[in-house]
């Protein structure tokens, strides 16, 4: 294994179309955010902390003794949020894992393997998790994810995927769970590039890496999280936490 420095990077926006204020929504006595914290903590990073462009959360990390970093309020994307908290962080980190602010349930066990899988191959470029499922469950909502052999994504979608036909043979769909882990260049590279045809059509970032040839690997979980999108989530969220779910 090498001796990159790793670091974990929770994108938090306090501004939110359908849950306005999710960071710091309380679950179980603690503000949401805080959870998401403590769990990438207790990870093997070197690092952990919080990007944001709202004092709020800001101030609300640093209560719980985490660090935050300020970032700017014009950033298209969490991923260019994160990019910006690297560049300005003070430390030389050379793998970054993107964890969503809104996953308090996230296993600590998956950020641990994807460090691992980014330490132990150097030629991984960005990593991320696909979750097997029914295709019963699956709704449009869903990000769908295929990966050939080498466990390389091939494609991302809403969609279908594999769709299959009549006839053919049945493949399990696999979901994609959106943690990502990124080399420094890959970051910095990925966010100079401009929004791809594919990624506008499907509204899925990371649709542009594999537009422009950055290769993503796909790690395979039977593990589960919970993500945080409105406040019925977070009930149902809070049950799985005091053991009720």
């Amino acid at each position: 294994m090498s001796d990159n420095k790793v670091a974990v990077v929770i994108p938090s926006r306090y501004a939110s179309s359908r849950f306005p204020g999710k960071p710091l929504a309380m679950l179980c006595g603690k503000p949401m955010v805080q959870h998401v914290y403590e769990k990438a903590a207790a990870s093997g990073a070197d690092l952990v902390m919080v990007a944001t462009d709202d004092d709020r959360i800001f101030n609300a990390v640093e209560a719980f003794g985490g660090k935050a970093v300020m970032t700017s309020p014009n950033h298209p994307s969490g991923t260019d949020r994160i990019a910006e908290a690297v560049r300005n962080c003070g430390e030389n980190v050379d793998i970054i894992i993107n964890v969503q602010g809104d996953e308090p349930l996230i296993p600590t066990s998956v950020i641990d393997e994807l460090i691992a899988i980014m330490k132990e191959d150097p030629s991984i470029p960005m990593a991320t998790v696909g979750v097997p499922d029914v295709r019963e469950r699956m709704t449009e909502n869903n990000v769908k994810v295929v990966f050939g052999a080498d466990h390389y994504a091939l494609y991302f979608s809403r969609s279908m995927i594999p769709f299959h036909r009549s006839g053919g043979t049945a493949v399990a769909p696999y979901l994609h769970w959106g943690i990502y882990a990124y080399r420094r260049e890959t970051l910095e590279r990925f966010v100079q590039l401009p929004p791809g045809k594919l990624e506008e059509c499907e509204k899925l970032e990371q649709l542009r890496a594999l537009e422009n040839g950055i290769r993503i690997y796909v790690h395979t979980s039977n593990l589960t999280s919970i993500g945080i999108d409105t406040p019925e989530d977070l009930v149902m969220a809070e049950k799985k936490l005091r053991g009720e779910a």
